[in-house]
């Protein structure tokens, strides 16, 4: 894959030596494709309440040992580190990120820190199924706000998808964000082939009902079981064939960093978004990294290599040499960013990790 095919600068900065300067004092985040990272998305837990088909087999997965995933105290550390490099934004994942007890302290912790922009900005993607219990508590924390997934409206296919037969609890969910007030408030959903690509019109207006953006989400090669299939994928280009039948798509402007291409629904003042991550990759405007529950840092969604933090952080040396170490190895994990994810190319494969461990 070239830079060029990405929208990537054709030229390359030359990282630096390791001269044992400051990493603190040498800019923002930045790859050797010019590409500057400000989005840092946590992983609290690989642990979730739905087997969805696509991403689990029905049995779940092994979980990681309680031991080796990050404390409360040490995702404060390495964000905190991460914020003196750059990063202004926190997503928080899972698995499900609202299993995680302590999910309301994380977020209030979080939003104390202080980036070049203002307060860290925090948000989180969930299934849903806790936020009626704690939709307030988290406003009250600082969550700036939310996304939902529901890949369908339909209280049996959501049974077949998920295995579990939790379908109110999802759409008192999706009530609660709206009850909630924070905005923008956007929906999630996956397009699969002969499985919900017959209701993406439906999920669309369930999705307006509940003052909600849906963004839908081409199907990538990230399920535990490895058996992802190009032919099951929706592509973003069949999705917006099925959604023009019943509305008028008009783009809505340059996307920059963001994944989904956005369009206005009849005019607005709605909109739909679609993120064709394998049939039209955004990895050129790409300002993300990853930390996974376990303490890894993850430069790429489909990276195959891992640097780990947790090391650093449960080391002998002391609170300030470990900031610099964490700093030093954030910057070389960005330097070694790939132009793009590689999906389409011979020699593609799928991350070991599934989305469930990797935090999407």
């Amino acid at each position: 894959m070239t830079p060029v095919s990405l929208g990537i600068p054709t030229i390359r900065q030359q990282p630096p030596g390791d001269d044992g300067a400051d990493p603190f004092a040498a800019g923002p985040l930045t790859d050797t494709f010019g590409r500057v990272h400000r989005d840092l998305r946590v992983s609290l837990t690989d642990k979730c309440s739905l087997r969805c088909t696509y991403c689990m087999p029905a049995e779940g997965v092994p979980w990681l040992p309680q031991r080796e995933v990050l404390t409360t105290d040490e995702i404060v550390r390495v964000v905190s580190v991460a914020v003196r490099l750059g990063i202004t934004e926190v997503r928080l994942t899972g698995g499900e990120p609202l299993l995680r007890a302590d999910i309301t302290d994380v977020v209030a912790r979080l939003t104390q820190l202080e980036t070049v922009a203002g307060p860290l900005r925090v948000s989180l993607t969930t299934n849903g199924l806790r936020l009626p219990e704690l939709m307030d508590e988290l406003v009250a924390a600082g969550l700036e706000r939310v996304n939902v997934s529901l890949d369908t409206v339909n209280a049996q296919r959501y049974h077949d998808l998920t295995r579990r037969d939790r379908f109110a609890q999802a759409v008192a969910g999706v009530e609660a964000v709206q009850r909630s007030g924070l905005r923008p408030f956007k929906m999630n959903a996956v397009a699969m082939r002969d499985i919900n690509d017959d209701e993406l019109c439906d999920l669309l207006r369930f999705a307006i009902a509940h003052e909600a953006e849906l963004r839908f989400i081409e199907m990538m090669p990230l399920d535990a079981g490895h058996s992802w299939r190009r032919e099951q994928m929706v592509t973003a280009e069949e999705i917006l064939a099925s959604l023009r039948r019943e509305f008028r798509l008009t783009p809505a402007g340059d996307r920059a960093s963001s994944p989904a291409e956005v369009f206005q629904v009849n005019d607005g003042p709605h909109t739909v978004g679609v993120i064709g991550s394998v049939t039209r990759p955004f990895c050129g405007a790409c300002d993300r990294v990853r930390l996974t529950a376990d303490g890894q840092l993850r430069n790429c969604l489909f990276a195959r290599e891992e640097s780990d933090l947790r090391e650093i952080l449960r080391g002998d040396a002391a609170a300030a040499e470990q900031d610099l170490q964490i700093a030093r190895v954030m910057r070389a994990a960005i330097l070694g960013k790939r132009a793009g994810h590689g999906i389409n190319e011979p020699g593609f494969l799928q991350p070991d990790r599934p989305m469930s461990a990797i935090g999407g």
